[in-house]
């Protein structure tokens, strides 16, 4: 308990921000608990209805509750950005790792299929295969992790190079260490504190990119409670009923803002510098 209080006096920040990050998930895990509506549920007479003490954030066009729908879009927005910034870490840190430890033909080929990617702007090249794949939001996060993953190719394979030939990489080599031994003990030991931050910074860009293209339609489908498409369905609603997009691009906003504080924070923990 004494560590755990020095490790919160030294980092207040990652305290405070991981602290929130915690609440984030909890209030999609306790949807149920937090309010007792159905985000499905349509009621024509109630529609439109600016908020009241009966609706805190008002009513959309077929009369659902928007902080219920909120509540519950939390599920499918957590989720989807936290399982796509995981595919894009496994993926990219693995192409990354094989590339710059090995070399030759495997770095060369890992590399130009990376090199293609990024010569299309990243959105651009996402909106095209979700077009291509069909709307949906398990298609948009394919589409996002296909033009996601070479930043992280890049930074493992460089991060790999730094750590190639030293000394005690040869050591290992020389006294018969395989190959998937020595990447396990020596390789991705020192570049998963480097990746992971990365990680957690994108989180928030992640969920960005994810509510872009179900606002442009390409990802979740209604009657889904997802705030991106949420913003979608209030655009044509905005200067009648406002509320419908300024509460699902609140609750954008302060979920992309706290994840982007708590990777800033993180750095600051795991940066062996500041020892």
């Amino acid at each position: 308990m004494q560590k755990f209080m020095g490790f919160v006096k030294k980092n207040k920040q990652f305290t405070i921000f991981a602290f929130l990050a915690l609440i984030l998930v909890l209030i999609a895990i306790l949807a149920p608990v937090i309010t007792s509506q159905d985000p499905y549920a349509t009621s024509l007479g109630d529609a439109l209805q600016a908020p009241s003490a009966e609706h805190w954030f008002g009513t959309d066009k077929l009369g659902r509750d928007i902080f219920t729908r909120i509540i519950y879009g939390s599920r499918l927005s957590l989720t989807s950005s936290l399982i796509l910034v995981a595919i894009i870490f496994v993926i990219g840190s693995l192409l990354g790792v094989l590339a710059g430890y090995f070399g030759g033909i495997v770095d060369t080929v890992i590399m130009r299929i990376s090199d293609m990617m990024i010569s299309f702007p990243g959105m651009v090249l996402a909106i095209a295969v979700a077009g291509i794949l069909g709307a949906s939001i398990i298609n948009a996060v394919i589409a996002i992790a296909i033009v996601s993953w070479t930043k992280y190719a890049r930074m493992a394979r460089s991060l790999v190079l730094k750590i190639r030939h030293v000394d005690y990489v040869y050591a290992a080599v020389v006294t018969g260490s395989k190959d998937v031994s020595i990447l396990r003990k020596y390789m991705i030991p020192n570049i998963l504190p480097t990746m992971v931050i990365t990680a957690a910074t994108d989180i928030g860009s992640m969920m960005l990119e994810l509510a872009g293209l179900s606002f442009l339609g390409f990802g979740a489908q209604p009657p889904a409670p997802e705030w991106g498409l949420m913003l979608n369905e209030g655009r044509s609603y905005m200067q009648y009923a406002p509320w419908m997009m300024l509460f699902p691009g609140l609750a954008i906003l302060i979920t992309v803002v706290i994840f982007n504080l708590l990777g800033d924070s993180l750095r600051d923990v795991l940066d062996v510098r500041e020892e």
